[in-house]
């Protein structure tokens, strides 16, 4: 999939003209936000996991760091990210440009609650250089999120 395919699938929300394309790579946190010019905790990363089914979807901001204790509790299962040569196909778009719309089918996305603290956050757009700006709240529901869970953890909370 590509922005033409996440510019697509925002119409229906009304927010295909808030996507942001580069002529940089976007493609890490640190690269995202000297793009946007913003914090990298605006930057809301988009983590692969493999489940039961295939893979779902993790979209955190982009400071915090997965807890394997909180993954685990609250999944029941151990976190273990996809493999880069199985990440387009199980969710549609390539590394680096993965984000929570427009991904395959039965694919589910859970936002973080570390994503809560921001009135405006920047996932990807289906390309390593793009995003899009939305609040959390936006994220949620145009992703058609499962849910919001308590997943990671951010630098303060580390030990």
């Amino acid at each position: 999939m590509s922005v033409g395919s996440v510019r697509d699938y925002l119409k229906s929300f009304g927010a295909q003209n808030r996507i942001l394309e580069f002529s940089v790579s976007s493609a890490t946190v640190p690269l995202a936000a000297a793009a946007l010019g913003t914090e990298e905790s605006r930057i809301a990363k988009t983590l692969s996991f493999r489940d039961e089914n295939g893979c779902m979807l993790i979209v955190c901001a982009g400071d915090a760091r997965l807890d394997n204790r909180k993954f685990r509790d609250r999944f029941g299962f151990k976190a273990k990210m996809l493999p880069a040569e199985d990440v387009e196909r199980l969710t549609g778009h390539a590394p680096g440009g993965v984000c929570p719309f427009a991904v395959r089918e039965g694919v589910p996305v859970y936002l973080d609650r570390s994503l809560l603290r921001f009135d405006i956050v920047y996932p990807a757009a289906g390309s390593a250089s793009s995003a899009v700006r939305l609040s959390p709240e936006e994220c949620f529901r145009f992703s058609r999120a499962s849910d919001w869970v308590d997943v990671c953890r951010l630098p303060e909370d580390v030990e």
